[in-house]
């Protein structure tokens, strides 16, 4: 082919492929997770066995981490990546179990174990769940902790995970024990042993779009400012989280009760706690004073209906006090209605500021005398409540820690309760591919034959002028052109 012709094809297939390629090649990159949950009961029979008359032993729930069913405990905030391309996957959760039991008559448990930020990684038909661990060997005593262990192999049983959809929902994936796993188990459980299926659904992102990056404007030193900090001790915002108690909402929630618990007035829900935003008041010198907005309301059978608001939270001299509002009827028919009732009680030492923010985090919470009225009795004084955090922000730019992000929720279909229905069904494959605004992961095969397709065609059209135009008339082009 002469020159001129030449230069005008192989501009014309750079213009075509680079209109092509960023879009195709977008989705061979990963895109981000954020939000959802991970769904998992460890093992029902060593649940069973902690808590029952052998172990006489209990569980309780860090970072965030909640029940769902008779036997699950829900991991929240999903953060990670995943590529739909090659289907390869990796998220971790929030939130942790503590596991005690067989406890010595100096107070200390026997049984010691805590299992934490559980991570789901997924390349090809590998899949692995690891997790933090701190436990108390069998025997000796030896306390071990551990990051990221590969606790569980996860059999995918064939599932493509290919896709360009906006989650990854899997369901029910068999978990087997690892030797790293069994290890750090204390000795409970051989490598081999059948745990309970895990069940996770991960928001994904849309992949990126990719602009021209900006002039950075001039640096001016003196538009510097310092943050803005609130005047005589006054707080900028602030919010308490608190669970109330997860029994208490088991027991809402469960066959006994049949009931559900509403919020209102801004508060919001974290899924294993309440969050109460809004945070009003004063800091000074390690006390605090200050009222939070929302309200949440418990309702079930038997007459129970139980509401609490107007939270407030106060903490003088090392030990917090957490208030609210309450009316309602317990499950016995007794009433109760009381103004800025003390609930619970919680320790606060060395309370102070730093960067800009002032922080109670899980703060054990104990039950007051005038709390008991406010659960018809249903618990004696002095009883452990859910732990209590407290953040409140000195500056406005001081950000309050994220309410667990649960995800956006599964359809009907998706959900584990509705797979553990039927044995024969262990996993379903990740779910939408349907494409959409972001397209799939067959989006660059078919942009590239696209792009081929159009380059024949404009090959074809120039060689088909250049022999239909006489040499003259092409110099005339040409010169006319240039």
């Amino acid at each position: 082919m002469p020159a001129r012709p030449r230069a005008l094809v192989t501009v014309l297939c750079g213009a075509v492929l680079g209109a092509l390629l960023p879009a195709a090649l977008a989705h061979a990159e990963s895109r981000t997770v954020q939000g959802g949950r991970l769904d998992w009961g460890i093992k029902s029979s060593f649940q069973s066995y902690v808590t029952g008359p052998i172990a006489n032993g209990s569980y309780s729930l860090t970072g965030g981490a909640a029940t769902v069913g008779s036997s699950q405990f829900r991991f929240p905030s999903a953060t990670g990546s995943y590529d739909g391309s090659t289907g390869a996957f990796r998220s971790s959760f929030a939130g942790g179990v503590h596991f005690v039991g067989h406890r010595k008559t100096d107070g200390s448990y026997e049984l010691d174990l805590t299992l934490s930020r559980p991570t789901v990684r997924i390349s090809g038909s590998t899949g692995t769940l690891y997790l933090d661990i701190t436990s108390k060997a069998k025997g000796t005593g030896t306390v071990t902790t551990s990051s990221q262990v590969p606790f569980a192999s996860l059999a995918l049983g064939g599932i493509d995970m290919k896709g360009g959809g906006n989650a990854v929902v899997l369901n029910n994936l068999p978990a087997t024990l690892t030797a790293q796993g069994a290890k750090s188990f204390a000795g409970y459980y051989t490598a081999g042993t059948a745990l309970d299926p895990v069940s996770l659904s991960a928001d994904v992102k849309a992949a990126a779009t990719r602009t021209a990056t900006p002039t950075p404007a001039p640096t001016v030193s003196a538009a510097k400012k310092d943050p803005k900090k609130t005047q005589s001790g006054a707080i900028a915002d602030g919010a308490v989280d608190w669970g109330v108690r997860r029994t208490f909402r088991e027991y809402v929630t469960g066959d006994i009760a049949k009931g559900k618990w509403t919020l209102s007035a801004g508060a919001e829900d974290g899924g294993a706690l309440f969050r109460f935003p809004g945070g009003e008041g004063t800091y000074k010198n390690g006390e605090l004073t200050a009222s939070f907005k929302g309200a949440v309301r418990f309702t079930g059978a038997e007459g129970l209906d139980l509401k609490l608001s107007g939270v407030r939270a106060t903490v003088e001299d090392g030990k917090g006090t957490l208030y609210a509002d309450v009316t309602g009827t317990d499950g016995t028919g007794a009433d109760f209605t009381g103004k800025k009732v003390p609930l619970v009680t919680f320790t606060a030492k060395g309370l102070k500021a730093a960067k800009g923010l002032v922080k109670v985090t899980e703060a054990p919470a104990k039950l007051t005398a005038q709390g008991v009225k406010a659960f018809g009795g249903m618990y004696p004084a002095g009883t452990a409540m859910d732990p209590v955090s407290v953040a409140v922000a000195l500056t406005d730019d001081a950000k309050l820690p994220a309410l667990p992000d649960l995800g956006t929720t599964p359809t009907a279909s998706e959900t584990p309760e509705e797979q553990s229905a039927s044995p024969s069904v262990s996993a379903e494959p990740v779910a939408d591919n349907s494409g959409g605004g972001d397209g799939s992961s067959a989006a660059l095969p078919i942009g590239l034959a696209a792009g081929a397709v159009l380059v024949a065609a404009a090959v074809s059209v120039l060689i088909v002028r250049r022999r239909r135009t006489s040499p003259a008339a092409a110099e005339v082009a040409t010169s006319e052109a240039d």
